[in-house]
């Protein structure tokens, strides 16, 4: 769990901070495609155990980074 965890804050810190600070940029994607691999697992996860008043959550956080990686890994990337 605490691994989980460390692993969250870390693509948090991996979306913001280098697109605020304008230094390794191309971290942003890589850690908005982290997250959306973490949140897919912790969606199986509360589906199998049953917790599903926690999946709706897991899947707006999945969209949102998502949008972010494609967003910066797309075409047109903003």
């Amino acid at each position: 769990m605490k691994l989980i965890g460390a692993v969250e804050i870390l693509g948090a810190v991996g979306l913001v901070v280098p697109a605020a600070l304008g230094i390794a940029v191309v971290l942003t994607p890589l850690a908005a495609l982290g997250l959306v691999l973490v949140m897919a697992g912790a969606t199986v996860i509360h589906v199998r155990r049953r917790e599903m008043s926690l999946v709706p959550v897991n899947l707006v956080l999945l969209v949102l980074a998502a949008v972010v990686a494609w967003g910066r890994f797309g075409p047109h990337a903003f």
